[in-house]
């Protein structure tokens, strides 16, 4: 069983359909062998940028999760404190958590920032 972790960019390609995606990210996200995650800190990204005017998201993040087989990842406190430890290689808070999520639940994000390698976490290239 395969467990992602999408990067902001990675669901909103998703939700575009896909075609922005590498054909493994694609295809690991249409396995029935995965299970796919989106993190509460990605919504909470995208709706801050999206009441600025700068994003254009789903609306309704659950009904979005619902509708493409995708599992919501609360931020828990566990996250909050990985992120203190992290090496400050990477200074977006977003995606500092999602790093610290996948840490701590074992997840493979699937991402095209560069950024992350810098980190042991798994990726696989969005």
């Amino acid at each position: 069983m395969t467990r992602l972790l999408l990067d902001t960019h990675a669901f909103l390609w998703w939700m575009e359909g896909g075609s922005a995606l590498a054909a493994a990210s694609r295809a690991a996200i249409e396995s029935p062998d995965s299970i796919v995650y989106l993190s509460a800190a990605s919504a909470w990204e995208m709706s801050i940028k999206r009441a600025k005017g700068r994003l254009e998201s789903p609306a309704d993040f659950v009904e979005a999760l619902d509708a493409n087989g995708f599992r919501e990842l609360p931020v828990r406190i566990e996250h909050a404190e990985a992120v203190g430890v992290l090496p400050p290689h990477h200074a977006d808070p977003f995606d500092r958590l999602l790093i610290a999520q996948a840490q701590v639940e074992g997840l493979t994000i699937v991402t095209r920032d560069e950024a992350f390698e810098a980190y042991e976490v798994p990726l696989l290239t969005a």
